[in-house]
């Protein structure tokens, strides 16, 4: 989500300044690549890029080919092989033994601008969908590049409207959003990567101390929609804590009234405050949000637990899962900083799904394969 608020932001500057510009989308992977299908890229006709194709090998060759595709108005479909000799001599080598498919794109007008898609997606406070449409068989062909987006409330279409699979098309991209899962399908000799694009992270931070400023920082880095809460008004103020989206003095029993919370929001609760996030705590309990960072040591979490227990809260099993106390992932942090990663990296893997360990001992795909 954030390569997306990245590339909009880009592009507004960019139309203001009348600057010709091109989205770059990976919208197929065979084998191992550094970005995944999804993966975006917007390119002026100046140089400038904003997101990532790659590690860095594809972007120079990407760009001499969007400017091609700024000149024609005309979408490109590159293909890129890592056991390809030419590519080599490209100086794009690899050397991740797979193929990258990535479609490029005009953004020509207002009407049929994919950006207005891209749009659609930040605007949604849920799971969405958008559709890339592109031929392999025939790359002569028109490519339609990103043609839909879909929402739990909208549908947005971009030159779909003659195409006779166009109900078939929005059907499954209606079971994706449901099954909140990307795929790729054929449709008559294209062939349509219907991406499920995952809701922005949201970060509350229960106190507005010193450690809690490196916290908003790198989650700021990842692009989180980030939310600082204490009920000191002299620590809770923005210019401590420019990054966070709001920055709030309150009661613990005020807390949850000031907040939007959704599958995607994390706590961290770090006031050095034992009774306000005891009190915080048994407000947000029985909410079963997915996950909840307590810093302190694990008698001070057992202590919290078993008073409110005895108090005639019920703790169920949801809650323990979603507890995690001590915070953090163990990396050996001392300082601030380092504990802030080990919270970060630990909320990641949380909602990735994922154990967090090091990647040496994986034996399968580093990323889910769509095909």
């Amino acid at each position: 989500m954030k390569e997306i608020i990245d590339i909009v932001t880009a592009y507004e500057q960019a139309h203001k300044l009348g600057k010709k510009t091109a989205l770059a989308t990976v919208v197929l992977v065979e084998g191992s690549a550094y970005r995944r299908a999804g993966a975006r890229m917007l390119i002026t006709e100046d140089g400038q890029l904003t997101g990532a194709i790659s590690g860095g090998c594809l972007e120079g060759d990407a760009l001499r080919k969007a400017r091609m595709v700024i000149l024609q108005q005309e979408a490109l479909l590159v293909t890129y092989d890592t056991m390809d000799d030419d590519d080599a001599k490209l100086g794009v080598g690899l050397g991740c033994n797979g193929i990258i498919h990535i479609l490029i794109e005009p953004i020509n007008d207002e009407l049929n601008n994919p950006i207005n898609l891209l749009k659609n997606v930040i605007a949604t406070r849920g799971y969405s969908v958008l559709v890339t449409l592109f031929s392999i068989k025939d790359r002569k062909a028109h490519q339609p590049g990103t043609c839909l987006c879909m929402t739990n409330t909208d549908t947005q279409i971009k030159g779909l409207e003659a195409l006779y699979y166009k109900d078939q098309l929005l059907r499954d991209a209606k079971e994706v959003l449901e099954k909140q899962s990307s795929t790729v399908l054929n449709y008559d000799g294209y062939t349509a990567f219907i991406e499920c694009v995952k809701p922005l992270m949201s970060l509350v931070i229960i106190g507005a101390g010193n450690d809690a400023i490196p916290l908003t920082k790198i989650s700021a880095i990842l692009g989180w929609n980030i939310t600082v809460i204490d009920g000191r008004p002299n620590y809770a103020v923005s210019e401590r804590f420019p990054l966070a989206k709001k920055v709030l003095v309150a009661k613990p029993e005020q807390i949850l009234n000031n907040l939007e919370i959704n599958e995607w929001t994390a706590f961290v609760l770090m006031t050095h405050n034992y009774n306000y996030e005891m009190a915080f705590l048994q407000k947000l309990l029985p909410l079963e949000v997915p996950y909840i960072g307590i810093l302190g040591p694990k008698k001070k979490l057992d202590r919290m637990l078993g008073e409110l227990e005895d108090n005639g809260i019920n703790i169920t099993q949801k809650n323990m899962d979603a507890i995690y106390g001590p915070v953090g992932l163990d990396i050996g942090s001392e300082n601030s900083e380092e504990i802030a990663l080990a919270i970060i990296a630990e909320i990641k893997a949380v909602f990735s799904a994922r154990k967090g360990n090091s990647l040496k001992y994986k034996t399968s795909f580093i990323h889910s394969h769509v095909i």
